[in-house]
């Protein structure tokens, strides 16, 4: 592979949240990596996902979207998204038509550093021409030196053009992972995401954020997969609402994650789920390495 391989690189993906970054990155690798959601703040990790062709690979990131931090988690969200513009060989910057909004800050250190940046909009199947246009012209103001196109993730529109842009970016380098990975993150990391992407469909309002799930024990037989999972949650009150009535709530979440899962490793599951108060897990940092919220 390093003999085709001639050109290689990190693209990262950035954005206000909700935007719609993990389904342009699940699009583009062509797998479920980050979980979806309507909820804002979903992606709480720096996920990869590496595609390669023929004579190039390109190693996406999925990163948190931009914030004002409120509590030491979404600092350390945020750290992700500093390592994302330090690293790239190419910045995927996405928004979708009516956006205006922007972190200053962020924008500033974009705007100096010296790799392309690709402005995507998003979604411009769902919007009028004129929207779209009007939101061209703001986001070519704040970032001049950015090519642009237009998009839409979920219906796979122009991520052809979108493709071709970012190879013709890519730096001369070999491959940095072999032909046959498709993410860094083992498949633990992928159930847990999945179970917590089922809470966050599941559950209303701000419960979700309070959840943190942890696989604790992973044990392949032949003919079924035994997991154990451990969702965390700040305060007692919080564990009786993830229980539900006589258990209800959390057994319809076993269901519902348990299939997710056997989807995605093809095998038939069984999963056991607990959960534990660990509280203002959130706000503690030596919580927030435990649970890896930081680059390893």
């Amino acid at each position: 592979m390093s003999e085709t391989i001639h050109k290689a690189g990190f693209v990262n993906i950035i954005g206000n949240p909700n935007v719609g970054k993990s389904t342009l990155m699940n699009a583009l690798v062509g797998e479920n990596l980050s979980i979806i959601t309507s909820k804002a703040q979903t992606t709480r990790h720096r996920i990869k996902g590496i595609v390669n062709g023929k004579d190039f690979q390109i190693v996406y990131s999925d990163l948190p979207g931009i914030l004002t931090p409120a509590y030491k988690m979404q600092e350390m969200m945020m750290r992700f998204v500093e390592e994302g513009l330090k690293d790239a060989d190419v910045i995927l910057y996405l928004v979708e038509p009516g956006e205006t909004k922007y972190n200053p800050e962020i924008m500033e250190r974009i705007t100096k550093i010296d790799i392309p940046i690709i402005l995507v909009i998003n979604k411009v199947d769902k919007s009028t021409e004129e929207q779209v246009a009007l939101t061209l012209h703001h986001w070519k103001e704040v970032l001049p030196q950015a090519e642009s196109v237009l998009i839409s993730a979920l219906q796979r529109l122009n991520l052809n053009e979108l493709l071709l842009k970012i190879i013709e970016k890519l730096p001369s380098s070999p491959p940095y992972f072999p032909k046959d990975d498709l993410t860094d993150r083992p498949t633990r990391f992928f159930v847990s995401e999945m179970i917590r992407e089922k809470v966050l469909l599941l559950y209303k309002k701000e419960l979700p954020y309070s959840v943190e799930v942890v696989v604790e024990s992973f044990k392949e037989e032949e003919d079924i997969i035994r997991i154990g999972a451990m969702l965390y949650v700040e305060r007692e009150s919080q564990k009786a609402i993830i229980l539900g009535h006589k258990g209800k709530a959390i057994k319809r979440l076993g269901t519902e994650s348990r299939l997710a899962i056997e989807d995605f490793l093809e095998k038939h599951v069984y999963l056991d789920l607990s959960v534990k108060v660990l509280k203002d897990w959130r706000s503690n940092e030596l919580y927030m390495r435990r649970f890896g919220y930081y680059e390893k």
